[in-house]
Protein backbone atom coordinates (compact mmCIF):
# COMPACT_ATOMS: atom_id res chain seq x y z
CA UNK A 1 0.00 0.00 0.00
CA UNK A 2 1.32 3.45 -0.91
CA UNK A 3 2.16 5.83 1.94
CA UNK A 4 1.84 9.02 -0.14
CA UNK A 5 1.08 12.01 2.04
CA UNK A 6 -2.23 13.76 1.52
CA UNK A 7 -2.53 17.45 2.42
CA UNK A 8 -5.75 18.88 3.90
CA UNK A 9 -6.77 22.48 4.60
CA UNK A 10 -8.20 22.67 8.12
CA UNK A 11 -8.60 24.82 11.22
CA UNK A 12 -10.06 24.43 14.71
CA UNK A 13 -13.62 25.75 14.99
CA UNK A 14 -16.27 25.96 17.67
CA UNK A 15 -19.08 23.40 17.66
CA UNK A 16 -22.04 24.17 15.35
CA UNK A 17 -20.05 26.76 13.39
CA UNK A 18 -19.93 26.21 9.62
CA UNK A 19 -16.75 27.37 7.95
CA UNK A 20 -16.94 28.32 4.29
CA UNK A 21 -14.27 27.91 1.59
CA UNK A 22 -12.84 31.38 2.22
CA UNK A 23 -12.35 30.64 5.92
CA UNK A 24 -10.73 27.28 5.13
CA UNK A 25 -8.21 28.95 2.84
CA UNK A 26 -7.06 31.15 5.74
CA UNK A 27 -6.51 28.21 8.13
CA UNK A 28 -3.30 26.21 8.61
CA UNK A 29 -2.48 23.22 6.39
CA UNK A 30 -2.12 19.82 8.12
CA UNK A 31 -0.52 16.58 6.89
CA UNK A 32 -2.70 13.50 7.42
CA UNK A 33 -2.10 9.92 6.23
CA UNK A 34 -3.77 6.61 7.01
CA UNK A 35 -1.12 6.13 9.74
CA UNK A 36 -1.89 9.38 11.60
CA UNK A 37 -2.97 8.87 15.25
CA UNK A 38 -4.11 11.81 17.40
CA UNK A 39 -4.94 12.10 21.07
CA UNK A 40 -7.68 14.30 22.55
CA UNK A 41 -7.07 17.92 21.53
CA UNK A 42 -3.97 16.98 19.50
CA UNK A 43 -3.53 18.40 15.99
CA UNK A 44 -1.89 16.71 13.00
CA UNK A 45 1.56 17.93 11.91
CA UNK A 46 1.42 21.21 10.03
CA UNK A 47 2.61 21.35 6.43
CA UNK A 48 4.82 24.34 7.20
CA UNK A 49 6.56 22.48 10.05
CA UNK A 50 8.29 19.80 7.95
CA UNK A 51 12.02 19.25 8.60
CA UNK A 52 14.21 21.66 6.73
CA UNK A 53 15.77 19.04 4.46
CA UNK A 54 18.02 20.12 1.61
CA UNK A 55 19.14 18.25 -1.50
CA UNK A 56 22.18 16.91 0.37
CA UNK A 57 19.96 15.09 2.88
CA UNK A 58 18.79 12.72 0.13
CA UNK A 59 22.19 11.91 -1.39
CA UNK A 60 24.30 8.77 -0.92
CA UNK A 61 28.03 8.64 -1.64
CA UNK A 62 29.51 6.41 -4.35
CA UNK A 63 30.92 4.24 -1.55
CA UNK A 64 27.46 3.91 -0.02
CA UNK A 65 25.99 2.87 -3.38
CA UNK A 66 28.72 0.25 -3.81
CA UNK A 67 28.04 -1.18 -0.33
CA UNK A 68 24.29 -1.33 -0.96
CA UNK A 69 24.93 -3.16 -4.23
CA UNK A 70 26.39 -6.11 -2.28
CA UNK A 71 23.92 -9.01 -1.86
CA UNK A 72 22.15 -9.10 1.51
CA UNK A 73 20.58 -12.53 1.05
CA UNK A 74 22.01 -16.04 1.13
CA UNK A 75 23.29 -17.34 -2.23
CA UNK A 76 20.64 -20.06 -2.46
CA UNK A 77 17.92 -17.50 -1.66
CA UNK A 78 19.18 -15.21 -4.42
CA UNK A 79 19.30 -18.06 -6.95
CA UNK A 80 15.74 -19.15 -6.12
CA UNK A 81 14.43 -15.58 -6.16
CA UNK A 82 16.06 -14.77 -9.50
CA UNK A 83 14.70 -17.89 -11.22
CA UNK A 84 11.20 -17.22 -9.85
CA UNK A 85 11.13 -13.53 -10.80
CA UNK A 86 12.56 -14.31 -14.26
CA UNK A 87 9.63 -16.68 -14.89
CA UNK A 88 7.23 -13.98 -13.70
CA UNK A 89 8.82 -11.37 -15.96
CA UNK A 90 8.61 -13.73 -18.94
CA UNK A 91 4.91 -14.36 -18.24
CA UNK A 92 4.21 -10.62 -17.97
CA UNK A 93 6.06 -9.95 -21.23
CA UNK A 94 4.07 -12.66 -23.00
CA UNK A 95 0.65 -11.21 -22.12
CA UNK A 96 -1.30 -9.33 -24.77
CA UNK A 97 -0.85 -6.51 -24.13
CA UNK A 98 2.30 -7.00 -21.97
CA UNK A 99 2.07 -6.31 -18.24
CA UNK A 100 4.58 -4.53 -16.00
CA UNK A 101 6.36 -7.01 -13.71
CA UNK A 102 8.15 -4.52 -11.42
CA UNK A 103 6.38 -2.90 -9.79
CA UNK A 104 3.31 -4.94 -10.60
CA UNK A 105 -0.30 -4.22 -9.80
CA UNK A 106 -2.47 -6.33 -7.52
CA UNK A 107 -4.37 -7.50 -10.63
CA UNK A 108 -1.17 -8.70 -12.31
CA UNK A 109 0.03 -10.44 -9.14
CA UNK A 110 -3.31 -12.15 -8.61
CA UNK A 111 -3.62 -13.20 -12.25
CA UNK A 112 -0.17 -14.80 -12.22
CA UNK A 113 -0.95 -16.58 -8.95
CA UNK A 114 -4.15 -18.03 -10.45
CA UNK A 115 -2.13 -19.04 -13.52
CA UNK A 116 0.27 -21.03 -11.29
CA UNK A 117 -2.62 -22.62 -9.40
CA UNK A 118 -4.14 -23.81 -12.69
CA UNK A 119 -0.78 -25.31 -13.67
CA UNK A 120 -0.59 -26.91 -10.23
CA UNK A 121 -4.00 -28.51 -10.64
CA UNK A 122 -2.73 -29.99 -13.89
CA UNK A 123 0.03 -31.69 -11.92
CA UNK A 124 2.97 -29.32 -12.42
CA UNK A 125 3.22 -27.82 -8.91
CA UNK A 126 2.24 -28.49 -5.32
CA UNK A 127 0.37 -25.80 -3.31
CA UNK A 128 3.41 -25.20 -1.10
CA UNK A 129 5.59 -24.56 -4.16
CA UNK A 130 3.15 -22.02 -5.61
CA UNK A 131 3.00 -20.28 -2.23
CA UNK A 132 6.80 -20.02 -2.15
CA UNK A 133 6.98 -18.66 -5.70
CA UNK A 134 4.40 -15.97 -5.04
CA UNK A 135 6.02 -15.01 -1.74
CA UNK A 136 9.34 -14.44 -3.52
CA UNK A 137 7.65 -12.25 -6.12
CA UNK A 138 5.88 -10.24 -3.42
CA UNK A 139 9.12 -9.67 -1.48
CA UNK A 140 10.88 -8.65 -4.70
CA UNK A 141 8.46 -5.77 -5.28
CA UNK A 142 9.23 -2.25 -3.97
CA UNK A 143 8.23 -2.06 -0.31
CA UNK A 144 5.79 0.82 -0.72
CA UNK A 145 4.24 -0.57 -3.93
CA UNK A 146 3.70 -4.21 -3.03
CA UNK A 147 0.45 -5.75 -4.32
CA UNK A 148 -2.36 -6.98 -2.09
CA UNK A 149 -1.93 -10.79 -1.91
CA UNK A 150 -5.18 -11.55 -0.07
CA UNK A 151 -7.28 -12.71 -3.05
CA UNK A 152 -4.54 -15.00 -4.34
CA UNK A 153 -3.94 -16.45 -0.85
CA UNK A 154 -7.64 -17.15 -0.49
CA UNK A 155 -7.66 -19.23 -3.70
CA UNK A 156 -4.43 -20.96 -2.66
CA UNK A 157 -6.00 -22.04 0.65
CA UNK A 158 -8.99 -23.48 -1.19
CA UNK A 159 -6.73 -25.41 -3.57
CA UNK A 160 -4.60 -26.66 -0.65
CA UNK A 161 -7.70 -28.21 0.94
CA UNK A 162 -8.84 -29.72 -2.36
CA UNK A 163 -5.35 -31.09 -3.00
CA UNK A 164 -5.16 -32.70 0.45
CA UNK A 165 -8.65 -34.26 0.11
CA UNK A 166 -7.63 -35.71 -3.25
CA UNK A 167 -4.71 -37.52 -1.63
CA UNK A 168 -2.00 -34.90 -2.06
CA UNK A 169 0.88 -35.37 0.34
CA UNK A 170 4.04 -33.42 1.06
CA UNK A 171 6.93 -35.83 0.61
CA UNK A 172 9.79 -35.17 3.01
CA UNK A 173 13.23 -36.71 3.23
CA UNK A 174 13.36 -39.80 5.46
CA UNK A 175 15.04 -39.60 8.85
CA UNK A 176 18.66 -40.74 8.92
CA UNK A 177 18.47 -42.02 12.49
CA UNK A 178 21.50 -43.19 14.47
CA UNK A 179 21.10 -46.74 13.12
CA UNK A 180 21.25 -45.61 9.49
CA UNK A 181 23.94 -43.00 10.09
CA UNK A 182 26.26 -45.58 11.63
CA UNK A 183 25.68 -47.86 8.65
CA UNK A 184 26.61 -45.00 6.33
CA UNK A 185 29.74 -44.10 8.31
CA UNK A 186 30.83 -47.75 8.52
CA UNK A 187 30.96 -47.89 4.70
CA UNK A 188 33.42 -44.96 4.53
CA UNK A 189 37.15 -45.60 4.06
CA UNK A 190 38.55 -43.38 6.82
CA UNK A 191 42.17 -44.02 5.83
CA UNK A 192 41.92 -41.36 3.09
CA UNK A 193 41.58 -37.58 3.32
CA UNK A 194 38.19 -37.76 1.62
CA UNK A 195 37.04 -40.48 3.99
CA UNK A 196 38.11 -38.54 7.08
CA UNK A 197 36.15 -35.54 5.86
CA UNK A 198 33.06 -37.59 5.00
CA UNK A 199 33.01 -39.49 8.32
CA UNK A 200 33.25 -36.26 10.33
CA UNK A 201 30.64 -34.65 8.08
CA UNK A 202 28.09 -37.43 8.67
CA UNK A 203 28.81 -37.53 12.41
CA UNK A 204 28.52 -33.74 12.87
CA UNK A 205 25.45 -33.35 10.63
CA UNK A 206 23.59 -35.72 12.93
CA UNK A 207 25.06 -34.61 16.27
CA UNK A 208 24.34 -30.92 15.80
CA UNK A 209 21.12 -31.31 13.75
CA UNK A 210 22.67 -29.26 10.97
CA UNK A 211 21.03 -27.75 7.93
CA UNK A 212 23.22 -28.16 4.84
CA UNK A 213 23.84 -24.40 4.54
CA UNK A 214 25.03 -24.31 8.16
CA UNK A 215 27.53 -27.06 7.40
CA UNK A 216 28.95 -25.35 4.32
CA UNK A 217 29.29 -22.03 6.17
CA UNK A 218 30.81 -23.52 9.34
CA UNK A 219 34.30 -22.15 10.09
CA UNK A 220 37.28 -23.87 11.70
CA UNK A 221 37.44 -21.35 14.53
CA UNK A 222 33.87 -22.09 15.60
CA UNK A 223 34.58 -25.72 16.50
CA UNK A 224 36.51 -26.35 19.72
CA UNK A 225 37.71 -29.93 20.27
CA UNK A 226 37.85 -31.22 23.86
CA UNK A 227 38.61 -34.68 25.17
CA UNK A 228 34.99 -35.17 26.18
CA UNK A 229 33.25 -33.62 23.19
CA UNK A 230 32.98 -30.65 20.83
CA UNK A 231 31.81 -27.12 21.43
CA UNK A 232 30.20 -25.99 18.18
CA UNK A 233 29.01 -22.47 17.46
CA UNK A 234 26.61 -21.93 14.57
CA UNK A 235 26.96 -18.26 13.64
CA UNK A 236 23.88 -17.92 11.46
CA UNK A 237 20.90 -20.12 10.73
CA UNK A 238 17.43 -19.97 9.22
CA UNK A 239 16.04 -18.64 12.50
CA UNK A 240 19.07 -16.41 13.23
CA UNK A 241 19.57 -14.28 10.13
CA UNK A 242 21.35 -11.45 12.00
CA UNK A 243 24.13 -13.72 13.22
CA UNK A 244 23.50 -13.63 16.95
CA UNK A 245 24.95 -17.14 17.06
CA UNK A 246 24.12 -20.37 18.82
CA UNK A 247 26.66 -22.51 20.62
CA UNK A 248 26.33 -25.87 22.32
CA UNK A 249 28.52 -28.58 23.77
CA UNK A 250 28.11 -32.00 22.13
CA UNK A 251 29.28 -34.83 24.36
CA UNK A 252 31.32 -37.51 22.65
CA UNK A 253 29.74 -40.95 22.10
CA UNK A 254 31.37 -44.32 21.58
CA UNK A 255 29.25 -45.01 18.51
CA UNK A 256 29.74 -41.72 16.62
CA UNK A 257 33.31 -41.05 17.90
CA UNK A 258 32.89 -37.38 17.14
CA UNK A 259 36.11 -36.25 18.87
CA UNK A 260 38.33 -38.80 17.12
CA UNK A 261 36.85 -38.00 13.74
CA UNK A 262 37.08 -34.22 14.31
CA UNK A 263 40.78 -34.52 15.23
CA UNK A 264 41.48 -36.70 12.19
CA UNK A 265 39.86 -34.22 9.79
CA UNK A 266 41.41 -31.13 11.38
CA UNK A 267 44.82 -32.81 11.09
CA UNK A 268 44.17 -33.13 7.34
CA UNK A 269 43.22 -29.46 7.15
CA UNK A 270 46.43 -28.57 8.96
CA UNK A 271 48.53 -30.62 6.51
CA UNK A 272 46.74 -28.93 3.59
CA UNK A 273 47.32 -25.47 5.05
CA UNK A 274 43.58 -24.92 5.37
CA UNK A 275 43.16 -24.81 9.16
CA UNK A 276 43.01 -21.02 9.61
CA UNK A 277 40.12 -20.03 11.94
CA UNK A 278 38.35 -18.00 9.23
CA UNK A 279 38.35 -20.82 6.65
CA UNK A 280 35.45 -23.27 6.17
CA UNK A 281 35.57 -26.64 7.91
CA UNK A 282 34.34 -28.70 4.97
CA UNK A 283 36.32 -28.39 1.75
CA UNK A 284 35.96 -29.85 -1.71
CA UNK A 285 38.80 -32.26 -2.47
CA UNK A 286 40.30 -33.78 -5.59
CA UNK A 287 40.38 -37.56 -6.04
CA UNK A 288 43.91 -37.44 -4.60
CA UNK A 289 42.65 -35.76 -1.44
CA UNK A 290 44.05 -32.31 -2.23
CA UNK A 291 42.17 -29.01 -2.03
CA UNK A 292 40.11 -28.24 -5.08
CA UNK A 293 41.04 -24.90 -6.65
CA UNK A 294 38.43 -22.28 -7.50
CA UNK A 295 38.53 -19.04 -9.55
CA UNK A 296 39.59 -16.06 -7.43
CA UNK A 297 36.35 -14.22 -8.25
CA UNK A 298 34.08 -17.08 -7.13
CA UNK A 299 31.23 -15.66 -5.05
CA UNK A 300 31.44 -18.36 -2.39
CA UNK A 301 35.21 -18.24 -2.21
CA UNK A 302 36.44 -21.68 -1.11
CA UNK A 303 33.20 -22.73 0.59
CA UNK A 304 31.34 -25.73 -0.81
CA UNK A 305 27.89 -25.19 -2.29
CA UNK A 306 25.05 -26.53 -0.13
CA UNK A 307 23.90 -28.53 -3.15
CA UNK A 308 27.31 -30.18 -3.49
CA UNK A 309 27.28 -31.19 0.15
CA UNK A 310 23.77 -32.60 -0.24
CA UNK A 311 24.92 -34.63 -3.25
CA UNK A 312 27.89 -35.95 -1.26
CA UNK A 313 25.73 -37.17 1.61
CA UNK A 314 23.36 -38.82 -0.86
CA UNK A 315 26.32 -40.59 -2.45
CA UNK A 316 27.51 -41.83 0.95
CA UNK A 317 24.04 -43.24 1.64
CA UNK A 318 24.01 -44.98 -1.73
CA UNK A 319 27.44 -46.53 -1.12
CA UNK A 320 26.16 -47.88 2.19
CA UNK A 321 23.20 -49.48 0.44
CA UNK A 322 20.56 -47.14 1.87
CA UNK A 323 19.83 -44.55 -0.85
CA UNK A 324 16.16 -44.91 0.09
CA UNK A 325 14.55 -45.35 3.50
CA UNK A 326 10.86 -46.29 3.64
CA UNK A 327 10.74 -45.75 -0.12
CA UNK A 328 11.89 -42.11 0.16
CA UNK A 329 15.19 -40.78 -1.18
CA UNK A 330 17.77 -39.79 1.41
CA UNK A 331 18.87 -36.12 1.38
CA UNK A 332 21.05 -34.02 3.66
CA UNK A 333 17.98 -32.88 5.62
CA UNK A 334 17.50 -36.48 6.70
CA UNK A 335 20.37 -36.18 9.19
CA UNK A 336 18.63 -33.27 10.92
CA UNK A 337 15.32 -35.13 10.96
CA UNK A 338 17.02 -38.32 12.12
CA UNK A 339 18.56 -36.74 15.19
CA UNK A 340 15.29 -35.05 16.15
CA UNK A 341 13.34 -38.29 15.66
CA UNK A 342 15.78 -40.14 17.94
CA UNK A 343 15.53 -37.36 20.55
CA UNK A 344 11.73 -37.62 20.54
CA UNK A 345 11.97 -41.36 21.02
CA UNK A 346 14.28 -40.71 24.00
CA UNK A 347 11.63 -38.34 25.52
CA UNK A 348 13.77 -35.19 25.13
CA UNK A 349 11.59 -32.10 25.63
CA UNK A 350 10.54 -29.85 22.76
CA UNK A 351 12.32 -26.88 24.39
CA UNK A 352 15.63 -28.80 24.48
CA UNK A 353 15.21 -29.96 20.89
CA UNK A 354 14.38 -26.44 19.70
CA UNK A 355 17.60 -25.18 21.25
CA UNK A 356 19.72 -28.05 19.92
CA UNK A 357 18.32 -27.75 16.40
CA UNK A 358 18.17 -23.95 16.36
CA UNK A 359 14.42 -23.81 15.87
CA UNK A 360 12.73 -20.70 17.21
CA UNK A 361 11.71 -20.84 20.90
CA UNK A 362 8.11 -22.01 21.13
CA UNK A 363 8.16 -23.47 17.61
CA UNK A 364 6.45 -26.83 17.09
CA UNK A 365 8.20 -27.56 13.78
CA UNK A 366 10.42 -30.16 15.44
CA UNK A 367 7.26 -32.10 16.35
CA UNK A 368 5.08 -31.46 13.31
CA UNK A 369 7.66 -31.61 10.50
CA UNK A 370 10.84 -33.32 11.76
CA UNK A 371 9.38 -36.28 13.66
CA UNK A 372 9.72 -39.02 11.04
CA UNK A 373 9.69 -42.50 12.60
CA UNK A 374 10.39 -45.36 10.22
CA UNK A 375 7.64 -47.65 9.03
CA UNK A 376 4.27 -47.20 10.69
CA UNK A 377 5.76 -46.15 14.02
CA UNK A 378 5.34 -47.78 17.41
CA UNK A 379 3.40 -45.25 19.49
CA UNK A 380 -0.37 -45.66 19.81
CA UNK A 381 -2.14 -43.97 22.76
CA UNK A 382 -5.06 -46.41 22.39
CA UNK A 383 -2.70 -49.20 23.48
CA UNK A 384 -2.99 -47.80 27.03
CA UNK A 385 -6.67 -48.82 27.16
CA UNK A 386 -7.00 -52.31 28.76
CA UNK A 387 -8.27 -55.11 26.56
CA UNK A 388 -12.02 -55.66 26.83
CA UNK A 389 -12.60 -59.10 28.24
CA UNK A 390 -9.30 -59.06 30.13
CA UNK A 391 -8.81 -59.57 33.90
CA UNK A 392 -10.60 -56.34 34.81
CA UNK A 393 -13.67 -57.26 32.76
CA UNK A 394 -13.72 -60.80 34.21
CA UNK A 395 -13.72 -59.43 37.78
CA UNK A 396 -16.66 -57.11 37.03
CA UNK A 397 -18.61 -59.89 35.34
CA UNK A 398 -18.03 -62.24 38.28
CA UNK A 399 -19.26 -59.57 40.75
CA UNK A 400 -22.51 -59.17 38.82
CA UNK A 401 -23.40 -62.85 39.09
Amino acid sequence: MSTDVEVFDAELVEDDIVVGPAAAEQGPRYLVTQHTMLGPGELPPRADELPAWTDDDFRLSAEDIADLAEPDLAENTIINRDSTTAAFEAWCAGQKPPRLAWPCTTATYTSYGLHLIRRGKAGEFKPSSVGQYMSRIWNWQPVDLRPDPSRFKGRLRVWQKEWAKAGGEVRRAPAVTIEYNLRIIAAIDESTNIGKRDAFLAALAYSNLHRESELTDQLNGRIKIHDTGLYVKTATSKTDQIGKGNGRFIKDREDLQLVRRARAWFAVLRDLGADAPNLPVFRALTVKGELRKYPVDRKRGVRMRPGSLDERLQELAERAGVPYIDGKKVTSHGWRAGANTDLIKANVSLAERNKAGRWAPGSHTADTVYDRPHGVGAHDPLAKVPLYGGPAHAAVAQARR
